[in-house]
């Protein structure tokens, strides 16, 4: 198992989903994406697996004010996400080809 746990900020579900994979003792990677960029192959997964619609924090006020935010091409809005990767609904946790947005123990259950 090979366990990514990609954060912005550290908040709240990512210290949950960090202290979840710690207390099981599997062994995961913290990408803070204001250190790591985001490939392009990267995004087209999380837009296959997560989905386009909810892969932006719309919620947040600053994404609200950001055009990607109505963007509805993967093409528009890849490098949206490359440049300003706090657009994206964090923490994205991911195992291989799944990924999970959010704190999901549930799903997480599933991998082992």
């Amino acid at each position: 198992m090979n366990i990514q746990i990609y954060c912005g900020k550290k908040n709240f579900d990512a210290q949950k989903a960090e202290r979840w994979f710690k207390e099981r003792r599997i062994p995961f990677q913290t990408l803070d994406l204001k250190k790591h960029k985001l490939g392009e192959r990267e995004i087209r997964l999380m837009i296959s697996v997560i989905g386009m619609e909810n892969l932006i924090d719309r919620e947040d006020k600053k994404v609200k004010e950001h055009p990607a935010c109505y963007y509805d091409r993967a093409e528009m809005l890849i490098p949206a996400i490359q440049e300003a990767p706090w657009l994206l609904k964090l923490p994205i946790v991911r195992n291989g080809n799944r990924m999970t947005q959010g704190y999901q123990p549930d799903e997480w259950e599933k991998w082992e």
